[in-house]
């Protein structure tokens, strides 16, 4: 049952393939108005937004001051990774050049930026079938030519979207993704958000097509969903049946939300790739064969590092990857959580002191059974949800000390952990409740 696979916390463990994890969860209403001092130098400006964007700006805290109204043009400030420009180096590789490719990656606390991605599902309202590649197309050439995006083509199809440091891609099933720009506070990476979903429902809404918050899709086969014509994706197509027997399910029919955040040294790295995987345990590892008589370049690496599926990928920077797509209102706490956690001390040092006796057999129990009994898992002494209640505390304890008044994003996944009772098990009851045991009021229920 694909409702039943969303069933787990938003901070633990998630399986890639059939999607486990339930994100974490966004709340609109995140307190008083930051001090000005705060945002001066972290303002987000969207020119294209018209007032109701604004005003959604505006219940998040972003002075209107910085809002310019003319239309088709828009400008997200502040950034430099945790998003990376493209290697072209094709030089062949040593040990020395993979490791520095990495090391390269490395700043200073105050150049540390947040990185939000997330990917959505979308569908034909009247028929809740999957978007065709020409419907993505046009919604592509839409948002290029209202917004002022700049086109990504492969031959002739237009595959994604650049603005800035921003990119819109296409996942291998059409899933719609926002890589976001590298950004300073959360307040801004929420407006960001809600920019991209104003754009897009600005030009879905007169093609008749909704978009799908959800972390697993419940109603298409494999067989439904159209292939999107790029070249990767149809050698993947190939691939992943040799390799495993859900690959493809991971390719056509999850989406995700993600966070990359940056790390200052190896050292730094290291606590933070612990911290991350023992709260969403790494399972898959890829691992391709060499080309005969081809010696791999760094392009290869870095084009290597986008083939393994574990729960934190380190590339140069961390990519915190557990956690599912979900509605609007999720997708500012998943980066907030990491963001509390990782990017403060004092945190970072409490969960390393957590986990720091957690057994390996431990944490593949916690694998095996939080996508089933959720936050309701017994876990030593007593509940899975105690430990998640100390740790989502950290993150907020985090928050508060950064100074951004960013704390209020936790307040719906708090509130998760306080019930005990996680989204998933919520569609579940649903389902077998007023839903009468149909999956297709989730289309209404979870739309964007």
């Amino acid at each position: 049952m694909a409702l039943q696979s969303q069933v787990g916390p938003s901070y633990c463990i998630r399986s890639k393939n059939i999607k486990c994890m339930v994100d974490c969860s966004f709340v609109s209403n995140i307190g008083n108005r930051m001090d000005a001092s705060k945002l001066k130098d972290t303002r987000v400006n969207f020119p294209s937004l018209p007032l109701k964007a604004t005003r959604t700006m505006q219940r998040l805290h972003l002075d209107s001051s910085s809002v310019q109204y003319k239309r088709g043009h828009r400008v997200i400030v502040a950034a430099g990774p945790p998003t990376e420009d493209a290697v072209i180096d094709t030089e062949p590789l040593t040990k020395e050049n993979l490791v520095a490719y990495l090391a390269s990656g490395c700043k200073t606390k105050e150049k540390w930026r947040i990185g939000t991605e997330h990917e959505k599902f979308g569908f034909e309202i009247k028929t809740l079938r999957p978007m065709k590649y020409e419907q993505i197309a046009d919604l592509l050439n839409g948002i290029a030519e209202r917004f002022d995006w700049e086109k990504i083509l492969e031959g002739d199809n237009i595959i994604g979207l650049k603005q800035g440091k921003q990119s819109v891609s296409l996942e291998p099933g059409g899933q719609f993704e926002l890589s976001g720009a590298p950004l300073e506070t959360l307040h801004q990476t929420c407006a960001e958000v809600n920019s991209h979903l104003y754009q897009v429902k600005a030009v879905t809404e007169e093609m008749g097509i909704g978009f799908l918050g959800i972390g697993f899709q419940p109603k298409w086969g494999l067989k439904d969903i159209p292939i999107m014509p790029k070249g990767r994706y149809e050698i993947m197509r190939n691939y992943m049946p040799k390799v495993g027997s859900l690959g493809l399910d991971m390719m056509f029919r999850t989406c995700t939300v993600q966070v990359n955040l940056d790390f200052s040294s190896e050292v730094d790295m290291i606590r933070k790739f612990r911290a991350g995987l023992a709260l969403q345990p790494d399972f898959m590892s890829g691992k391709l064969s060499p080309i005969p008589g081809e010696l791999p370049t760094l392009n290869d690496w870095e084009n290597h590092l986008t083939t393994i599926f574990p729960e934190v990928r380190l590339k140069r920077y961390l990519e915190m990857r557990g956690a599912d797509g979900g509605p609007w209102r999720r997708l500012c706490a998943l980066p907030a959580f990491w963001v509390g956690i990782l990017y403060d001390e004092v945190s970072l040092q409490s969960v390393l002191d957590i986990i720091a006796d957690w057994t390996p057999e431990e944490r593949q129990m916690l694998r095996n059974k939080v996508p089933k009994s959720g936050l309701k898992t017994p876990f030593r002494d007593g509940l899975l949800r105690h430990v998640a209640e100390e740790v989502v505390k950290l993150a907020k304890d985090g928050l508060e000390r950064r100074g951004f008044r960013e704390s209020g994003f936790l307040n719906e996944v708090a509130e998760v952990v306080r019930t005990g009772v996680t989204p998933a098990e919520k569609l579940l009851e649903m389902y077998h409740g007023k839903w009468g045991q149909s999956v297709d009021p989730v289309f209404e229920e979870l739309l964007y």
